[in-house]
C-alpha cells in the first residue's frame, strides 16, 4: 500500500475541491466484510490527472461522471482517475470491505459476556480508506452525508444527529467540512443515557454488559462534559460547531480517545467496572477535556498536513488540564500531568528519535503516525504552559480567537497560528516559536549559589541548553519544630534564563527549587545544598506540585546516572508514606518497580529493592487502615501484588475475597493477584480456568490470557509466542494482554530462548498485520527484562538489516534506546 506523501497531498490540494461525500454501509452482509457506497463529487482547477484512495477486499464497480473505469487499475490503495477536465466532477465506487480487530478502519467485537456484536470506526491518519472511498487527506475538508444499514436492533451513531428512516437504515445529518479522519460511525445494540444542555443534544453510550458500570457513572461524566462545555465557551468567542455530542465508550480501542465531532469515541475502560482512585477519574475527566477541547482545536481549525499535528494535540492536551482545574473540582490536575505527562515528553526528546514540537516538514504519512508521542503530547502542552506565562493568558487566548475567526472550517499551518498570536502582543512571537517549537532535546537547568560578605547570597542559573526560559524559584527555609522536618516557603521569585545578572536570595534557603511551579520545560538539577534539604525534608514541601517537580528531578537524575536507584529507593522510603496526593504516590512506586528494580538495578540488587518497595507498600496500608484514605490504600494493595516475591500473603487474599481491613477483591484485583501468582508458580490453568467462568467478559477474556502466558514452564510460553506470532487470530487488546504476560524478569532463564527470536518474528507480523500491531509488539512484547549487550546487539542488527515497518522501527528505536541507558546506568552503579 503506498502512503500518501507531502508532495503529493500538496499537488493534489492545487488541483482539486471536495464538495460533498454521499455514504451508504451495509454492515448485514456478514461476519468478516460489509458493503460500502461512495459518492464523491467534486471540482478540478485544471485538466490533469489525479486518484483517490480505497483498500477493499473486493472493488466491484468505478464510475466517474457516468462512465464506468475498470476496477482493475486500482493500484495497491489508489485508484487513478485520468484525463479529469477543468469542472464539476462525480465520482462512484461500490466495494466490499473487511471488518478489522486491530482497532483500524471498522473495528467489529463481540461481546463475550452476551455474545451482542458492535462495530466502530477509527479512520485516523489513513484508514477511512478501510471503509470507504476517499481524496484522504486533512486539507480536503467536505460536507459528509452518511447512511448505514444496520442488524436489528442496532443503534447506529455518527457525527451528526441519527434519524431511523425504516428498514435498518439510519440516516445522519450532514455534516459541515470537516476532514476525512474525522468521520466516525458507532453501531450495535448500545446502552444508551441522554440528556440536553444550553440546546444541545448529549449522549453517552457503551455495550450492554457495561450498562451498569456507565449508570452508576452519568452524572459525574455529565457534569464534567456541562463544566468543560460551559468553560470553553467562556473561553473562545466561537460557539461549539456541531449539531450534537455524544460520547461512545467503545471496546478494543487503540487509542485514550478520538476527537470525531459530535461522536468522541473512548476507550471502554474508562467506563469503570472495579473499585478506582480519585486520580483516574481526574484522568478521565480530563480525556473528556481533552476531547472537548479538539472540537475547536483540530476539527473547526484542522492542520494543513502532518507536520502540524502539535496544532492539534498540544493545544487539547494543556486545554484538557487548564480548564478541568479551572472548571470542575479536580484543581490539582497540574501535579498528575507534572507526574506522568511531563515524564514522558522528557524521555522521548532523550531519544534518537526525538523531533521538533513542530517538524520543518514531514514526508508522508508513515512518518507522520510516528510523531503521536510525547512532544506533540507533553512537550508541546509544556511549550504552551510557558508560552501563557511568558505571554499573559489575555493574550493568549485573544489570539486563539482571532485564529478559529480566520481559520474556522478551514485549515491552518504554524505560520497561521503565530500570525494571529502575534497580532495581539508586542513580543516577538516568532522569535519564541523558532526556540521552542522547532528545536528538540531537554534543556536542564542547574542553581549556582553564590554567598556574600553579608550574609546573603545570589543564584545564578546555569543553563545546558538553547531556550529561553521564564521560570519560578522557590525559597524554602527548614522548620524542626516538630519530629518531622518541613519545609516552609520564604519566597518565590521570577528569574528569567539565561539572566543578565545574577539574581539576589537573600539569607541561604534549605531547599532552592528551580521550576516551582512546573510552569517551565526543563531538567532541574539540585545545589548540594538543597538535595540535602531534599533527602530529609521532601514531604514536609507544602504545595504537590512542588513535590511532583522534586520527584522528576529526581528520577531524571537516576536515568542521567547522576543518582543511584537506590538512593532513589531510600528517598521514597522515608518521604512517601507521608505523602497525600495520590497521583505522586503512584507515580514514584511506579518508577521504583518497573524501573529501577526491574531495569536499573542488576538482577543481583532486584530482590532488595522489591523488598524495599513491599515494605513501603505495608506502611501506606497501615496508614489508611482507619479507611479514610481508600484511594491511597488501592494503590499500595495494588504495588505490594506486583512486587510480591512469594504467594503469600496474596494467595490468602484472593481464598478470602479481601484484603484484611479491605478492599474487598473486585474483579481487576483478582486478576492481578492471580497475574503475580502465575508468574511465581503458585497456580495453575485450572484456576485461571475458574477464574474465567467466574468473569467470562472481554477484561475477564485478557486477564485469562495474561494470566496463561504468565505461567512458568515451557509448555505456557511455546503456547503464548505462536498465538502472539504463529498467527493472526489474537485482536490488538488479546495480543496485548499475552504479551504482558509473557516476558518477567523472574522467568529470565526460561524465556532466554525467545529474546533472539523476537527481532525477525515481531518484523514479519508487523508487516502482515500494520501499525497498531506493530505499536503493540514494540511496546508490549519488547524483552524489556533483558537489559544485557547481546540483547542490544540485536536490535541493533534487526534495525539495519530486517526492514521492520516503520512503526516498529521507531517502536525499536526507543526501546534500545532505553536498554542502552539502563546498561549505562548499572555500569555507573557498578563503578560507584
Amino acid at each position: 500500500m503506498s502512503v500518501l506523501t507531502r508532495d503529493e497531498a500538496q499537488t493534489r490540494a492545487q488541483l482539486i475541491d471536495v464538495s460533498r461525500y454521499t455514504i451508504a454501509l451495509d454492515l448485514t452482509t456478514g461476519d468478516e466484510t460489509f458493503g460500502s457506497r461512495t459518492v464523491i463529487r467534486f471540482t478540478t482547477r485544471a485538466d490533469a490527472d489525479t486518484f483517490v484512495e480505497i483498500k477493499p477486499a473486493q472493488l466491484h464497480s468505478v464510475t466517474l461522471d457516468g462512465q464506468p473505469l475498470d476496477p482493475e487499475t486500482l493500484d495497491g490503495n489508489r485508484l487513478p482517475l485520468k484525463n479529469l477536465t477543468t469542472g464539476e466532477h462525480e465520482l462512484r465506487v461500490e466495494a466490499t470491505m473487511r471488518y478489522s480487530r486491530t482497532g483500524e478502519g471498522m473495528h467489529r467485537f463481540t461481546d463475550p459476556s452476551d455474545g451482542e456484536t458492535y462495530v466502530y470506526t477509527q479512520l485516523f491518519m489513513d484508514d477511512v480508506q478501510r471503509v470507504f472511498a476517499a481524496f484522504d487527506q486533512p486539507d480536503l475538508k467536505s460536507v459528509f452525508e452518511l447512511s448505514v444499514q444496520a442488524p436489528d436492533g442496532w443503534k447506529v451513531l455518527a457525527n451528526g444527529v441519527t434519524e431511523h428512516t425504516g428498514d435498518g437504515v439510519w440516516t445522519a445529518a450532514p455534516t459541515p467540512l470537516i476532514s476525512t479522519y474525522l468521520v466516525a460511525v458507532a453501531a450495535g445494540p448500545w446502552h444508551s443515557v441522554t440528556t440536553e444542555h444550553r440546546g444541545l443534544p448529549f449522549g453517552i453510550h457503551c455495550r450492554r454488559s457495561l450498562a451498569p458500570y456507565l449508570d452508576a457513572d452519568a452524572d459525574e461524566l455529565f457534569e464534567i462534559t456541562r463544566q468543560c462545555y460551559d468553560r470553553y465557551h467562556e473561553k473562545f468567542s466561537e460557539p461549539y460547531p456541531f449539531d450534537s455530542y455524544d460520547q461512545a465508550f467503545v471496546p478494543e480501542f487503540n487509542a485514550g480517545a478520538m476527537e470525531n465531532p459530535g461522536l468522541v469515541t473512548f476507550r471502554d475502560e474508562f467506563v469503570y467496572r472495579s473499585a478506582v482512585t480519585d486520580t483516574e477519574r481526574q484522568t478521565r475527566a480530563m480525556v473528556i477535556a481533552h476531547e472537548m477541547a479538539h472540537m475547536w482545536f483540530g476539527d473547526l481549525v484542522t492542520l494543513r498536513w502532518w507536520d502540524d499535528i502539535w496544532l492539534n494535540e498540544s493545544f487539547a492536551e494543556y486545554m484538557g488540564y487548564q480548564t478541568l482545574t479551572e472548571a470542575t473540582r479536580f484543581t490539582d490536575t497540574w501535579t498528575d500531568f507534572g507526574v506522568v505527562r511531563k515524564g514522558w515528553g522528557y524521555d522521548a526528546d532523550q531519544r534518537p528519535s526525538t523531533h521538533p514540537v513542530a517538524p520543518e516538514a514531514v514526508h508522508d504519512t508513515a512518518s507522520a503516525l510516528l510523531n503521536f508521542d510525547g512532544i506533540s503530547y507533553a512537550k508541546g502542552a509544556s511549550a504552551l504552559r510557558q508560552l501563557v506565562a511568558w505571554l499573559g493568558e489575555k493574550d493568549f487566548l485573544a489570539g486563539i480567537n482571532t485564529h478559529f475567526e480566520r481559520h474556522r472550517f478551514g485549515n491552518a499551518t504554524l505560520a497561521d497560528f503565530i500570525d494571529s498570536l502575534a497580532a495581539h502582543t508586542d513580543r516577538d512571537v516568532h522569535a519564541w516559536a523558532d526556540a521552542w517549537l522547532r528545536t528538540t532535546g531537554v534543556d536542564t537547568l542547574t542553581p549556582r549559589v553564590t554567598p556574600g560578605t553579608d550574609g546573603t547570597c545570589t543564584l545564578q542559573v546555569e543553563r545546558t541548553g538553547s531556550r529561553p526560559h521564564h521560570i519560578t524559584v522557590g525559597l524554602y527555609d527548614l522548620d524542626i519544630a516538630d519530629e518531622r522536618r518541613r519545609l516552609v516557603l520564604r519566597e518565590r521569585i521570577a528569574v528569567d534564563v539565561p539572566q543578565s545578572e545574577p539574581q539576589p536570595i537573600g539569607k541561604r534557603p534549605a531547599l532552592l527549587l528551580l521550576n516551582d511551579g512546573d510552569l517551565s520545560y526543563a531538567k532541574v538539577r539540585f545545589d548540594p545544598e538543597s538535595f540535602e534539604g531534599v533527602r530529609t525534608a521532601l514531604s514536609g514541601l507544602p504545595e504537590p506540585l512542588s513535590r511532583a517537580v522534586v520527584w522528576n528531578a529526581l528520577r531524571d537524575a537516576v536515568r542521567d546516572g547522576e543518582l543511584p536507584g537506590t538512593a532513589y529507593l531510600e528517598t521514597a522510603r522515608t518521604h512517601l508514606p507521608y505523602e497525600t496526593d495520590l497521583a505522586l504516590v503512584q507515580g514514584v512506586l511506579s518508577f521504583a518497580d518497573a524501573q529501577i528494580a526491574n531495569r536499573y538495578l542488576t538482577p543481583e540488587q532486584r530482590p532488595a529493592a522489591l523488598t524495599l518497595v513491599a515494605a513501603l507498600c505495608r506502611d501506606l496500608i497501615r496508614r489508611t487502615e482507619d479507611g479514610d484514605h481508600p484511594g491511597l490504600r488501592l494503590i499500595a494493595v495494588r504495588h505490594l501484588i506486583e512486587v510480591s516475591a512469594h504467594p503469600e500473603p496474596i494467595a490468602s487474599w484472593l481464598a478470602d475475597g479481601t484484603v484484611p481491613g479491605g478492599p474487598e477483591l473486585d474483579q481487576e484485583l483478582r486478576w492481578r493477584i492471580l497475574s503475580r501468582l502465575a508468574v511465581l508458580g503458585a497456580t495453575d490453568e485450572a484456576t485461571i480456568d475458574a477464574e474465567l467462568e467466574r468473569d467470562p467478559s472481554a477484561t475477564g477474556q485478557e486477564g485469562a490470557a495474561r494470566c496463561r502466558a504468565a505461567l512458568p514452564n515451557p509448555e505456557a510460553k511455546a503456547r503464548a509466542w505462536e498465538a502472539m506470532f504463529g498467527g493472526d487470530d489474537l485482536s490488538n487488546y488479546l495480543l496485548t494482554a499475552t504479551a504482558q504476560g509473557f516476558w518477567q524478569p523472574e522467568q529470565a532463564e526460561l524465556v532466554q530462548q525467545y529474546v533472539p527470536r523476537f527481532y525477525a518474528d515481531a518484523v514479519a507480523v508487523a508487516a502482515r498485520r500494520g501499525p497498531a500491531i506493530a505499536d503493540v509488539l514494540g511496546r508490549w512484547a519488547f524483552p524489556v527484562h533483558a537489559v544485557d549487550e547481546e540483547t542490544l546487539r540485536l536490535g541493533e542488527e534487526c534495525l539495519r538489516d530486517g526492514e521492520p515497518i516503520p512503526a516498529l522501527r521507531r517502536k525499536l528505536v526507543d526501546q534500545l534506546d532505553d536498554l542502552g541507558r539502563a546498561l549505562r546506568v548499572r555500569q555507573q552503579t557498578r563503578e560507584s
